[in-house]
């Protein structure tokens, strides 16, 4: 039997031609690449049609000869493959193809944390959710926690530690999950490092004092790193940053670290103790294990009531990479075609290896055009390309796109060529490209949000949507503030000749017409208005333009009263009528109010007094400062230590301090936060309404 070995292609500029067969992984994308590994997106098809995208972390050309990176690589994999976990990337599978070693990894659709920083910035957010960055380092806990309990099948412990806890190693899945990435260099009891003394692993700015004295460390210097990324998304500011590296070694070792409330006015409190616990620079002062913090942070949570969860995290990460993640599934829609093919005729040369053991190896004709050649042992020969390519024209899109050309590789049973002789090979017909279609939108009065299947499109109308698919009918909907909701279906076909057909553009042009539900408020006393989460503008006693058949919610609050929400669906034309009398908030209850008493005041306060004031307060003389509260996904009744102050968004004076604040919404519980207030100063206070 004869064996050839193929070795990697070269596109025109000297990058791999992609995508390529590697063993039983079809290479489809090159994601990354760094000194010593590059990093693959990948395609495993096995039996009864399963198919799963992976990661190939495979190392250089270079490398190969490397011992001690060889055993690094390795031991990353010992390491990965002992720990599943949700909140830890997956080890699949290590091996060496053609002399290559490798690892197959789980592919995280999502973003490491520097890519979401940059992502806020693209779309002008300039504050981390704080709900955001307690699920991100709850996460992280979770996983490390995992790895740092990690015990063999004997039930000793592996004394497993990251030691490159790091923004660039916690990756956020689109669906709101967090994942720790790449042990490469996590310590264990399985393996006794070489290396000079002092010698540092790991990123610098996230370096705990004793890893950066070039110390021995243990699983609270990963604690510590957690911290220091605490601490920056919360406080949107750089805890160790030197001019060089040296001095940011300095930094850690030697100086006193600021407290967040030093760098951001009105951190809570009660994060700022988390924060600076897991910072502290003996190790004996620290959390004494990832539980212990991820304990506090949950504590927390509870106790300021914030919204912290997957699904709050998922939706933020859609609105951040939505053009993104749009780019993403065309690229791989197209890319998968290519991996499809290659992957029939792997599966054909396996099966015909199986049958007959005799093989030759021969390259069929790349995207350039050029000729192959056949291969056998002591023989070489040349032949002209083929007529037709055996890819589809979409190759040209993805060359376009940057994946390179498709150099593909089989082998097929036939006799030793002589030298006079030469052979070629049939290639296996790919798959016809599957038709796409294109919708044209567009409405009068234009601006309308459009939807699709369901799914809220990024663009309004007028718009262009392409590849659609044909032979299925779609629901489109367009929707705009005071116009009726307008559904259509539509149905994509084929056109043209049978040998050269194409996708149907079809054009939706509608003409939006003004809601047609009224609602007429009697509320006593007068209120503000929201209409679907909005603030209404208009009539406070009647509001017009509704859209019939929808859900809508209108709700009414005043300082001092308790809110209150009507919901209801309306036909078209209708009018409807909600008669209510406002109930005094829980401070007004049976409070023997008099006439003049202000929304607010309490029993006993005497002209002058400010809400929150308590009876008989004297001035404290420590000043006053503004508190300015907001809330996202609807309203709330705020009341600010103890005193109402209404609905959001509002502001309010009190004294210098801190201050309790806590948001109410209708029909939920209450959300609390304190706020350091600072004399002469404004403390800002948002919360999610869920």
């Amino acid at each position: 039997m004869t064996t050839t070995q193929t070795t990697p292609q070269l596109g025109p500029e000297g990058g791999e031609e992609l995508p390529r067969q590697f063993g039983k992984y079809t290479l489809m994308r090159r994601l990354a690449a760094g000194g010593m590994a590059e990093l693959f997106l990948a395609l495993h098809k096995s039996v009864a049609g399963f198919e799963k995208l992976i990661v190939i972390k495979r190392i250089l050309p270079a490398m190969n000869q490397d011992k001690a990176f060889i055993d690094m690589l390795l031991h990353e994999a010992r390491v990965a493959a002992t720990l599943s976990h949700p909140n830890i990337v997956q080890t699949f599978d290590v091996g060496q193809v053609d002399g290559t070693y490798f690892i197959a990894m789980e592919h995280i659709h999502g973003e490491d944390i520097r890519s979401i920083v940059r992502g806020m910035k693209k779309n002008q957010v300039t504050e981390f959710p704080i709900e955001h960055a307690i699920a991100i380092c709850l996460g992280t806990c979770a996983g490390l926690s995992y790895a740092h309990e990690k015990r063999d099948l004997d039930g000793q412990s592996l004394n497993i530690v990251h030691r490159d806890i790091s923004p660039q190693n916690i990756v956020i899945t689109f669906e709101g999950d967090v994942k720790v990435v790449d042990f490469g260099i996590a310590k264990s009891k399985n393996v006794v490092e070489e290396h000079a003394p002092g010698q540092l692993k790991g990123k610098v700015p996230y370096m705990s004092p004793e890893q950066a004295a070039g110390e021995d460390i243990d699983w609270r210097s990963d604690i510590f790193a957690v911290g220091v990324i605490l601490f920056e998304l919360t406080t949107g500011k750089r805890l160790f940053k030197g001019q060089n590296e040296y001095e940011t070694l300095k930094l850690i070792c030697e100086r006193e670290y600021p407290r967040p409330s030093q760098v951001r006015p009105g951190y809570p409190l009660g994060l700022e103790r988390v924060v600076m616990r897991a910072l502290a620079k003996k190790r004996e002062d620290r959390y004494q294990s990832a539980r212990e913090m991820q304990s506090d942070l949950e504590a927390f949570v509870r106790e300021e009531r914030l919204p912290v969860s997957t699904v709050n995290v998922s939706e933020w990460m859609r609105m951040l990479f939505r053009e993104k993640i749009v780019q993403q599934q065309e690229l791989l829609h197209d890319v998968k075609q290519l991996a499809d093919v290659l992957a029939a005729q792997h599966q054909q040369s396996m099966a015909t290896l199986a049958m007959t053991g005799e093989w030759s190896a021969v390259s069929l004709q790349n995207i350039t055009g050029t000729q192959t050649t056949v291969s056998a042992p002591g023989t070489s020969s040349t032949v002209p390309p083929p007529r037709r390519s055996p890819l589809p024209m979409m190759l040209g899109l993805v060359a376009a796109l940057g994946i390179g050309g498709a150099a593909v590789f089989f082998l097929v049973k036939g006799e030793e060529p002589s030298p006079n002789n030469t052979t070629s090979a049939d290639p296996v017909p790919a798959p016809a490209k599957e038709l796409r279609g294109t919708l044209v939108v567009q409405s009068m009065p234009p601006g309308a949000s459009i939807w699709l299947e369901g799914e809220l499109r990024q663009e309004s109308t007028p718009a262009t949507l392409e590849n659609l698919p044909i032979g299925k009918e779609l629901e489109i909907k367009l929707t705009m503030e005071g116009f009726e909701i307008h559904r259509e279906k539509v149905y994509l076909q084929a056109t043209g000749p049978a040998d050269a057909q194409r996708g149907e553009t079809k054009t939706v042009d509608v003409e939006l017409k003004k809601g047609s539900v009224t609602v007429v408020l009697e509320v006593e006393p007068a209120a503000q208005v929201w209409v679907d989460g909005k603030a209404w503008s208009g009539d406070p006693k009647k509001i017009t333009g509704l859209s019939a058949g929808e859900e809508h919610k209108v709700s009414v609050a005043a300082a001092g009263y308790v809110a209150k929400t009507f919901t209801f669906k309306a036909k078209q034309g209708e009018t409807l009528t909600f008669k209510h009398v406002m109930v005094r908030g829980d401070a007004r209850v049976g409070s023997g109010d008099k006439p003049g008493d202000k929304p607010g005041d309490k029993p006993g306060d005497k002209p002058g007094d400010k809400p929150g004031d308590k009876p008989g307060d004297k001035p404290t003389g420590k000043g006053t400062g503004t508190v300015r509260v907001g809330a996202r996904g609807g309203f709330c009744n705020v009341s600010i230590n103890g005193a109402a102050y209404g609905p959001t968004p509002t502001q309010a004076t009190v004294p210098a301090g801190t201050a309790r604040v806590t948001c109410t919404p209708e029909g939920g519980g209450a959300m609390t936060q304190s706020v350091q207030v600072e004399a002469g100063g404004t403390a800002r206070v948002g919360f999610v309404i869920p």
